[in-house]
C-alpha cells in the first residue's frame, strides 16, 4: 500500500517584514502595519497599560498568512492533517470493526449512488449530512464510511489502532475526521419559539446576519458585552455571574433547553427569552462558548460584524483552526480569569476592536460560503478513498439515499 499523495494548499506569498535593525528591502505586512501605528499613536499611559495585548496582537498580525479562496484550499491542512493515522491504509477487517461497534451510521458509496444502513440515530442530521454527499456524489470514486452524528467524538487517541470514524467536532485528544456538521443543511438545534425546526440552511442564514450588520455598523452597536444561551457548560457560569454584578460591562442571561428542570439550572434566576441570532447584531462584543461540543453559533457570530470573544480552544470545526486569535477573535481563558481586563483593552481601543472584527467578519464571508463546504466533502472524501485498500462491495439491506427534490418525481 503506498501512501496517499500529500494535498498542496494554495496559499497567498507570504509577506512577512524583517524584523532585523536597518532592513528595508521589505515593506511590513499590511495587517501589521496597523498595529504597529497603533501602538505608536497611544497615549504612553494607554501604551503601557495595554502593552501584552498590543504585542500579541502585533505578532498574530505578523506571523498571519492569508489563505487562497481557491478549491477552499484555506482547509486543506486540517484534512491532511486528520487522515495521518490512516496512511497505512483501511482494510476491510478495520472498517467492519468500525461498523460492529455502531460508532456512526454506515455509508457507501458505488457507481455514483449513495446508500445508508437503515438505522439513524437522528434522522435529521443524516438528511443535513446525506445532502452534501449527493452534491458531490457524481465526482467521488467508491468508498464506505462511518458518519458519526451524534454531538460527542468517538475515537480518543488512546485507542489503538486508529479506526476511522466522521465526526463534525473534536478536541486534540481524538483521532475522528473532522467534516461540516449537518447544519450547514439542517438538523441544528431546535429552540422554541424562535428556531423550532433549527437554525436553517446557512446560505439563507448568512442573507439574515448579512442584512442585520448592516443595519447596525460599528458605531451604532451597544457597547454592552452580550450573550445569551443555555446552561449546556458550567464554563459559561462565571460570564453570567459577572453580568449579575457589573450590567453595564456585560450582559449575559441563561436560556432554557430541552434538559431545564428548575431555577437551579440557571443559576437561581428566571430562565431569559431566546433571542435570535440576527439580534446579537445590535452588540459590539458577543461571546462563544462551547456546549456539549463546539458550539454551532460560532460562525454566525462573525457575520454581525460584531467583535467575537472566543472561550477556550479545545474544541474544534474544521474551519476553527484558519481563524486566527487576536486576528480574527478575542481568545478568552477557559476560567475566564482575564475578560474583564480584555473587555476593558477592546473599550478603551475601539479601532483595534473593529478592525479585529472586521477581519473575522470578512473571513467568515469569503472562505465560509455554502461552495466552501461542498468543496470541503468534496475533497475530503476524495482524499479518504485513497486510504481504502480494499474495494468496496454493497451491503444487503441498505438502501439507497435519494436527493429530496427528486423523490417526488420517481
Amino acid at each position: 500500500m503506498t501512501s496517499a499523495p500529500r494535498l498542496a494548499a494554495a496559499r497567498v506569498p507570504s509577506r512577512r517584514p524583517e524584523l532585523r535593525a536597518g532592513s528595508r528591502e521589505r515593506a511590513p505586512h499590511p495587517l501589521l502595519r496597523f498595529g504597529l501605528l497603533l501602538a505608536l499613536c497611544m497615549p504612553p499611559a494607554a501604551s503601557s497599560r495595554w502593552k501584552v495585548f498590543i504585542e500579541q496582537i502585533n505578532r498574530s498580525l505578523e506571523n498571519y498568512e492569508p489563505c487562497s479562496s481557491q478549491n477552499c484550499s484555506c482547509y486543506h491542512g486540517v484534512i491532511e492533517e486528520d487522515l495521518t493515522p490512516f496512511r497505512g491504509g483501511i482494510s476491510r477487517k478495520m472498517m467492519a470493526e468500525v461498523v460492529r461497534r455502531k460508532l456512526g451510521t454506515h455509508y457507501q458509496i458505488i457507481k455514483n449512488r449513495l446508500y445508508r444502513e437503515n438505522d439513524c440515530m437522528f434522522p435529521s442530521r443524516c438528511s443535513g449530512v446525506e445532502h452534501f454527499i449527493l452534491e458531490v456524489i457524481g465526482r467521488l470514486p467508491d468508498m464506505e464510511m462511518v458518519i458519526n452524528v451524534r454531538d460527542y467524538p468517538q475515537i480518543p487517541k488512546w485507542m489503538e489502532p486508529a479506526i476511522p470514524v466522521f465526526s463534525f467536532s473534536k478536541t486534540s485528544e481524538y483521532h475522528d475526521i473532522m467534516y461540516p456538521a449537518w447544519t450547514f443543511w439542517e438538523g441544528g438545534p431546535a429552540v422554541w419559539p424562535i428556531y423550532p425546526t433549527g437554525l436553517g440552511r446557512w446560505d439563507l442564514f448568512r442573507e439574515d446576519l448579512v442584512r442585520s450588520a448592516a443595519q447596525w455598523p460599528w458605531k451604532k452597536k451597544n457597547s454592552t458585552a452580550y450573550f445569551r444561551g443555555s446552561r449546556t457548560s458550567p464554563e459559561r457560569d462565571p460570564l453570567i455571574l459577572l453580568s449579575r454584578k457589573n450590567p453595564k460591562l456585560v450582559d449575559a442571561e441563561y436560556t432554557k433547553n430541552q434538559a431545564w428542570k428548575s431555577m437551579k439550572d440557571t443559576l437561581g434566576k428566571p430562565a431569559a427569552k431566546d433571542v435570535h441570532l440576527v439580534d446579537h447584531c445590535k452588540y459590539k462584543y458577543l461571546f462563544n462558548f462551547r456546549g456539549v461540543a463546539a458550539s454551532f453559533r460560532f460562525k454566525h457570530l462573525f457575520l454581525c460584524g460584531s467583535l467575537v470573544f472566543h472561550v477556550g480552544d479545545e474544541w474544534l470545526e474544521f474551519f476553527y483552526p484558519q481563524l486566527k486569535p487576536w486576528v480574527h477573535y478575542i481568545p478568552v481563558k477557559t476560567d475566564l480569569s482575564n475578560v474583564q481586563e480584555l473587555l476593558h483593552f477592546v473599550k478603551a481601543n475601539d479601532d483595534v476592536a473593529q478592525e479585529i472584527a472586521e477581519r473575522g467578519s470578512q473571513f467568515i464571508r469569503n472562505h465560509l460560503q455554502m461552495e466552501d463546504v461542498t468543496c470541503y466533502w468534496e475533497s475530503l472524501l476524495t482524499e479518504y478513498s485513497k486510504f481504502l485498500s480494499y474495494n468496496v462491495t454493497r451491503r444487503k439491506g441498505y438502501d439507497q439515499i435519494i436527493p429530496k427534490i427528486l423523490k417526488t418525481e420517481l
